[in-house]
């Protein structure tokens, strides 16, 4: 067995209602001072609100920086660090998905070291100066970004997605709260559940996959295989919202330490040139690289797999690969994915520049930890290829 590291340093609390347990939090490390990221789309739900009131009534003063887009880019990151800044804040409280987080883990390295985001990315632990601690308050079952080393950006003027990479970047307090998940809509409750089912499994048969890993990746797709139709189908199912939300969670540690592969690999550069929500582009993805990857499946992790997700009960009998990708298919058309890229927005144009970008991911071990090694003219078939429905 080979020798391995893992740690989990932040504090987690799960519960229905756990979010007014925040100001207390604050606190008692005394952290008095924050800065809210958040997005539009939060503060128009009410949510934003609900987090202020919380802060207010425990004497928390606060900034608010609500201007995260999707595929959050430098800019807006420097943007966030600067308010941090002027105010002379404490910490960082991160409410909502991907983004929020992202661009909060991000703001907490800029807001103490010098340059551009761009600078701390290709490497870890790149930036010098200690970061103020950061908040994760999840508002989606998916990214899992509330319990991983990584912050991932966008260079707009490139297109590249690109990734900071640091255990410092583990947020201290994490409240993983169901009820905050329980109005999404289906597409959103689809599409974050197949990110984190893609987290689960890309982890989990990755060169770089672990004892540790693999239990996290384990018991997140018993979650999310159990829950996740569930969850899409009625979002206040509160046991469905609470195994999502812990799966995705247990999907983000488990691809932290074991890493990820080709699907993410190749889902960043449609972020980057498509504007393609990512857990859509992974749910697309993920069938094709799962066919790509079946001959190095040298473990029967793929019967494994298979046995977490699949829809039906009883025997399997006998089974191969191929029974993996038509289940992840079949699971994606029951939630509502979309079932190619061309549906999504996605033409031939950009395939060469994003297959190099794919590969540039090997900065953060998605592309090398990939099971079967691959070209960048396999990843531009695979990109042609996830044009049209998949061929089972």
């Amino acid at each position: 067995m080979k020798n391995f590291n893992f740690a989990i340093p932040g504090l987690v609390s799960f519960g229905a209602g756990c979010i007014s347990s925040l100001g207390d939090r604050l606190k008692a490390k005394n952290m008095n001072r924050a800065l809210l990221i958040s997005d539009r789309g939060l503060e128009k739900a009410g949510v934003v609100g609900t987090v202020e009131e919380i802060l207010k009534n425990a004497g928390i003063t606060y900034e608010k920086f609500l201007d995260v887009e999707p595929n959050p880019s430098s800019e807006t990151v420097l943007k966030a660090a600067e308010v941090f800044k002027a105010n002379k804040l404490e910490t960082i409280v991160c409410l909502g998905g991907g983004s929020p987080m992202d661009t909060g883990k991000a703001a907490a390295v800029m807001a103490t070291n010098p340059g551009n985001p761009e600078d701390y990315a290709g490497g870890i632990d790149l930036f010098k100066n200690p970061i103020p601690p950061i908040v994760a308050i999840p508002t989606t079952a998916g990214t899992g970004s509330e319990n991983t080393i990584f912050a991932v950006i966008t260079n707009r003027k490139t297109n590249f997605k690109y990734s900071i990479v640091s255990g410092k970047l583990t947020p201290s307090i994490i409240l993983l709260d169901p009820n905050l998940i329980t109005k999404l809509p289906p597409l959103v409750a689809a599409s974050t559940g197949m990110d984190a089912l893609t987290h689960a499994v890309e982890s989990f048969i990755s060169r770089g996959a672990t004892p540790f890993s693999d239990a996290m990746g384990q018991k997140a797709m018993e979650y999310i295989g159990k829950y996740l139709r569930r969850f899409v189908a009625d979002r206040s199912d509160i046991e469905a919202a609470s195994g999502m939300m812990l799966g995705s969670n247990f999907a983000g540690i488990a691809f932290s330490w074991g890493y990820l592969g080709m699907a993410h690999a190749m889902a960043h550069p449609l972020g980057g040139y498509y504007n393609v929500p990512h857990g859509i582009a992974n749910a697309i993805l993920l069938p094709h690289a799962l066919k790509f990857n079946a001959i190095a499946d040298k473990e029967n992790r793929y019967l494994q797999i298979y046995e977490y997700i699949r829809a039906s009960d009883g025997d399997i009998g006998f089974f191969e690969p191929s029974m993996l990708v038509e289940e992840v298919v079949e699971l994606g058309k029951s939630i509502g994915i979309p079932e190619s890229l061309s549906k999504v927005g996605v033409d031939e144009t950009h395939i060469p520049a994003m297959a190099v970008d794919a590969m540039k991911g090997s900065q953060v071990s998605s592309w090398r930890m990939n099971p079967r090694t691959s070209t960048q003219a396999d990843i531009e078939q695979l990109y042609r290829d996830a044009l049209k429905p998949i061929e089972l």
